[in-house]
């Protein structure tokens, strides 16, 4: 058996640089545990598998896999199968609506002057839902860096999530950002017993006026640190709104400085009468196609 397959890069406007993606198309006859070795074996921070729509209003359905376990939702691989989707499939339209498990994700389509699909952006399935505080001593751990570098004036660590849920944290600058690395065990330690299992911690810092410096670790999810993680910076644009009121917030966040892939996320959280919603969009480049087989 033969699938096609094909790889793009998320949340940039280069090859090589934000984060990349894997997309296995006519997977209808995949079981879950062969999707999971696909996707382990592509070794991406994750790999979308394309089904035909089940749910009334959505053109396509995904299942999205890290190599270590399924995703309800995800940011990039919604952004980036969006336009690898419109592209391959020949959609006229401006709007795209993926099925995944957490619910329907709607994307808004951008072209060049030729009409081709270059980015998207998508709105996360579910409003911004917080959780518990976190110990501050544990999440600097699960960071390798000292207490003191988790900055609480903004924002104990916590638990947020808009579909996903994700430790988030504010570090002191972005030179505690970049020296912070995942201590593996800790993580293991610490996240696991939560209330809530987070996907992975991320760390952010302002870098002025509506710009923020993240990384985001997933060890235990087969992700040591992603390149740009939209699922967990919707929750943090979220967040902010939370914490400064208001009606609506923009913020631009640059990821994957520290790994050489830097990546650029534009995000909208907006507050509705059933909660915080928020998008989140960027550039999607494509890098390969090939065949597997199985």
């Amino acid at each position: 058996m033969e699938l096609e397959f094909a790889t793009a890069d998320v949340f940039t406007t280069r090859r090589f640089a934000g984060n990349p993606l894997g997309l296995v198309f006519g997977a209808e006859e995949i079981a879950p545990e062969a999707m999971q070795d696909i996707a382990r074996e592509m070794s991406l921070p994750e790999t979308v598998f394309v089904l035909p729509a089940e749910a009334p209003g959505a053109d396509i359905r995904l299942r999205i896999f890290t190599p270590a376990r399924e995703l309800p939702f995800a940011g990039h691989p919604s952004v980036g199968a969006a336009v690898m989707l419109a592209r391959r499939f020949g959609h006229a339209g401006d709007t795209l609506v993926m099925q995944q498990e957490a619910g329907l994700v709607p994307a808004q389509l951008t072209r060049d002057a030729a009409g081709l699909p270059v980015a998207a952006e998508i709105e996360a399935p579910l409003p911004l839902g917080i959780g518990a505080e976190l110990d501050r001593a544990a999440i600097a751990a699960c960071a390798a860096l000292p207490e003191d570098a988790i900055h609480v004036n903004g924002h104990p660590p916590l638990l947020a999530g808009c579909g996903v849920p994700f430790a988030i944290a504010e570090v002191e600058d972005a030179e505690a950002l970049a020296a912070a690395m995942p201590d593996v065990a800790a993580m293991a330690r610490y996240l696991p017993g939560l209330e809530v299992p987070p996907v992975g911690l991320l760390l952010h810092t302002p870098l002025g006026i509506g710009r923020r410096r993240a990384r985001m670790f997933a060890p235990l999810g087969g992700i040591l640190e992603d390149p740009a993680t939209g699922a967990a910076n919707v929750a943090l644009a979220g967040l902010l709104l939370h914490l400064a009121g208001g009606t609506a917030l923009t913020l631009d966040v640059e990821q994957g400085i520290e790994m050489g892939r830097p990546s650029e996320l534009v995000l909208a959280a907006r507050q509705t009468a059933g909660g915080i919603r928020v998008r989140v969009g960027g550039g999607v480049v494509a890098v390969s196609r090939g065949f597997m087989t199985l």
